[in-house]
């Protein structure tokens, strides 16, 4: 445990305490009351006139720890606390003294001498409410100046904020210090953010103070050159003097500037690429205030092999070493593949470079975090770069997300996952000094918080958790009802949509805070991001159980086309199909999400839709514009019924009629599974899962692939990553059949080739490419197979390939007894 109470110089019998809270209240203590007025068990005391003590030694950066609390005490109630450089002795108002261990006796007054003794870990703090005396006050003795900055901001954390009031909880008693030493969020200025690029200096400046009053102590910058447009319609300032700015801001408040640098030229191997690229950086490491590390991931983007690429990063060490002379490289080896690790590792243990300080383990990684740490040496330390941000293909995807949110929310929705991230927080963290995640908008900032908030102490309470960020960020009226909408916002995601009925109950919960809401608070881009995904989660099962409706009224009509003719049948059932489209449903759900839409754009830069807030693609995080994508096989029904007309004769017509009918039927001792719905795929072998392999390393995941007028099956499928194996298992199979398998390969990786076999080496077929147009495909399964009356099939891709990981993709697969 890094968090304890602080055990005070004192023990008072129970009632010597009854008597100091009642001494306490005639210096100002007010007791909580509940709704009926009756008092609480968690007394207050009433700092709402109190002046601030601060020595006038502070550094630059405990200056700033103490004009952090003073501002943000100002915002949230209106009140401008006075401040002082020395503990008053006769004093009438309360006290709030803060400062350094080193100082102790110029600030503490006369709690010094109990607060002296005893030394705190790096980055540690005490903070200590005395009510017996007058006047009350709260001590905030930092070990070292970041102690100073932490203990401020939770102090802050700890604080009743409310309009024209201050109170503290009477029996405020922290000793604490990080169990984490590095815990940073990367904050990329660049087009491709949802947000970001539309930020000035100062909401930078708030967003990096809001961090670091939950315990954050490093940010990681993007250079003006990436992956990415070289503008944004957005940019409030060029990208590389926003940088200076940025790493300028981190400077004042004494955290650490990482830069996300990748290597993206296409020859280092020719001297005049290396000698441009020496340059390129050279003018960003020379112009940043302050820099502390510098990550060159391996790949995404970028794709240099190891030796090259280490050979590039020991010249640029020397270089950033010129300007910050104790900065430090970092690199990781995303992207590579199994021969690139392998030389990796053997540079890392053969040639043992100097220059490099770590290595970063982050998304498209071929290895899991224990085993990278067992094949990196030692002295090198591991850092984490785990993408909070992402909600499918991704490093960390939405265990058996149903398809519906996938194909409208996207792939960056404002994501809040509290206890899914504290899970994989949790998974590794013994293995790493620490993260700084991956970022891309503040779609994430719940999960950006419970990292953080974890990150000093692993131990802490994930709905505490939730309850801080709600009582600090929203108001103290919604500690908990705001924490609670949060993690259903999470259980809305969870399970089938179509079933869900609690997703109405999250919107009736935050439409009840809606409705109690000041005008304040309904500016509050924090409570627009909940009430966005509420309204837009409620919409989307809406149209969900609409369209499924519609399109089980389509079939109805199909499967009276005997009696009807084929050609009545497909035009009634295309007109009903139409029909749904145009008979909208929950329109006022829909209009708010457009409402909020417009508010978060305002409030704080959101680009939820390409037209209206020039986002500079669907896909990062404009589901504004994907709000009404087709939920059912409408388009592609409509395309069958265009290829049925055309047949010449009734009784063909027919039969396509029944194919569509009978879609998923195996026909008598068969089996299906539609491999993309986790409610129907009795046959995969799922592995261990999210709860111990949440990256999906070692597990079947459920993956994503959308195209209108494609199958609704095919917009999702099973898949598994890099070498691992997608497995089936079917028992209790007639040992004297013949079986043959029907199989649809879809998913997002049409090039990837895949081998399928039985058992251990009965090859099915060997490595092909994916049909495309997507359509199934039928082979034979040897009688050796399936004579025990068990059937094992495996698929794999190509072996020790790089990039993503992903390819074996699987989306139906029909098991079909032959006659």
């Amino acid at each position: 445990m890094t968090t304890r109470r602080y055990k005070p110089a004192y023990n008072l019998p129970p009632i010597a305490l009854a008597i100091s809270l009642l001494l306490a209240i005639a210096t100002g203590l007010s007791p909580g009351l509940d709704a009926a007025g009756a008092q609480t068990p968690d007394p207050s005391l009433d700092f709402t006139d109190a002046i601030v003590v601060a020595p006038v030694s502070l550094s630059p950066q405990e200056e700033k720890a103490v004009t952090m609390l003073i501002e943000e005490v100002e915002r949230r109630t209106e009140i401008r606390l006075s401040r002082a450089s020395e503990f008053p002795q006769n004093a009438t108002r309360p006290v709030i003294t803060i400062g350094p261990a080193r100082s102790l006796k110029s600030f503490a007054g006369p709690y010094a001498s109990v607060l002296a003794g005893g030394a705190l870990a790096t980055e540690g703090y005490r903070i200590r409410v005395e009510a017996a005396g007058r006047p009350a006050s709260v001590i905030v003795v930092g070990n070292d100046s970041r102690g100073v900055l932490f203990g401020a901001g939770r102090l802050l954390r700890s604080m009743r904020l409310e309009k024209r009031r201050i109170s503290l909880p009477l029996n405020l008693r922290l000793e604490t210090s990080p169990a984490t030493p590095l815990r940073g969020h990367q904050l990329g200025y660049r087009p491709k953010t949802n947000s970001y690029d539309g930020w000035t200096v100062m909401m930078w400046e708030q967003y990096i103070r809001d961090l670091v009053v939950f315990g954050v102590n490093a940010i990681e910058l993007l250079p003006p050159r990436t992956d990415d447009d070289a503008d944004s319609p957005h940019f409030p300032l060029p990208q590389l003097k926003m940088m200076r700015e940025m790493s300028r801001l981190a400077d004042d408040y004494g955290i650490d500037v990482w830069i996300w640098y990748p290597a993206l030229d296409e020859d280092y191997a020719n001297p005049k690429t290396v000698e441009f690229a020496l340059k390129e950086w050279g003018e960003v490491f020379k112009s940043l205030p302050r820099i502390n590390a510098v990550f060159v991931p391996g790949g995404d983007p970028g794709r240099t092999q190891p030796k090259l690429l280490m050979a590039l990063l020991e010249k640029q060490t020397s270089l950033l070493q010129r300007y910050h002379p104790k900065a430090e490289m970092w690199m990781s080896p995303q992207g590579f593949n199994r021969e690139w690790m392998e030389e990796f590792y053997g540079i890392l243990r053969t040639e043992q470079p100097k220059w490099l300080k770590g290595v970063v383990h982050g998304p498209q990684v071929r290895v899991s975090l224990p085993e990278l740490r067992a094949q990196v040496p030692a002295a090198y330390a591991i850092r984490r770069y785990p993408d909070i941000t992402h909600t499918r293909q991704s490093q960390y995807p939405v265990p058996g997300w149903d398809a519906a949110y996938a194909v409208t929310e996207g792939r960056e929705p404002i994501n809040p996952r509290p206890l899914e991230q504290a899970n994989i927080f949790s998974r590794y963290r013994r293995d790493t000094i620490g993260f700084i995640t991956y970022s891309e908008g503040c779609n994430d900032d719940v999960n950006k918080i419970v990292w953080s908030s974890l990150g000093w102490d692993p131990e802490a309470n994930v709905v505490e958790i939730l309850r801080e960020y709600s009582r600090y960020f929203i108001g103290e009226r919604y500690r908990d009802d705001f924490a609670q909408g949060l993690l259903a916002l999470e259980r809305n995601w969870q399970g089938q949509l179509l079933t869900n009925g609690a997703v109405y109950s999250t919107l009736a919960q935050f439409q009840a805070m809606e409705r109690a809401a000041s005008p304040a608070e309904l500016l509050n881009w924090r409570f627009q991001q909940a009430l966005y995904r509420a309204y837009y989660d409620a919409y989307t099962r809406s149209r969900l159980l609409h369209e499924s409706a519609i399109e089980e009224r389509a079939l109805g009509i199909l499967r009276g086309a005997g009696a009807v003719g084929s050609l009545a049948a497909i035009s009634e059932a295309e007109r009903v199909l139409d029909e749904g489209v145009a008979s909208r449903v929950s329109a006022d759900w829909r209009g708010r999400a457009f409402e909020l839409a417009e508010a978060l754009f305002q409030s704080i830069r959101m680009q939820l839709s390409v037209e209206r807030y020039k986002a500079i693609a669907v896909g990062r995080g404009a589901n504004l514009d994907t709000i009404d994508f087709p939920l059912n096989n409408r388009l592609w029904l409509k395309q069958r019924f265009d290829e049925i007309r055309a047949l010449m004769d009734e009784p063909a017509r027919l039969k396509r009629i029944a194919e569509i009918l009978n879609w998923s039927d195996p026909g008598p001792g068969g089996f299906y599974d539609d491999l993309g719905d986790p409610a129907r795929q009795p046959h995969l072998v799922e592995g261990p899962g999210f709860a111990t392999d949440p990256s999906f390393l070692q597990s079947a995941l459920t993956g994503f692939a959308y195209q209108a007028d494609w199958h609704r099956a095919w917009w999702t499928h099973a898949e598994s990553l890099n070498d691992s194996p997608l497995k089936m298992r079917y028992a209790n199979l007639d040992g004297n059949a013949d079986y043959k398998i029907r199989v649809v390969y879809a998913g997002d990786s049409r090039a990837t080739k895949l081998r399928l076999v039985a058992g251990d080496s009965i090859e099915i077929h060997p490595f092909i490419k994916k049909e495309f147009p997507v359509r199934p495909v039928e082979f034979d399964i040897p009688r050796e197979a399936t004579r025990s009356g068990e059937l094992n099939l495996a698929w794999t891709r190509e072996p020790g390939l790089g990039g993503n990981g992903r390819g074996c993709q699987v989306a139906e697969v029909w098991l079909i007894k032959k006659k």
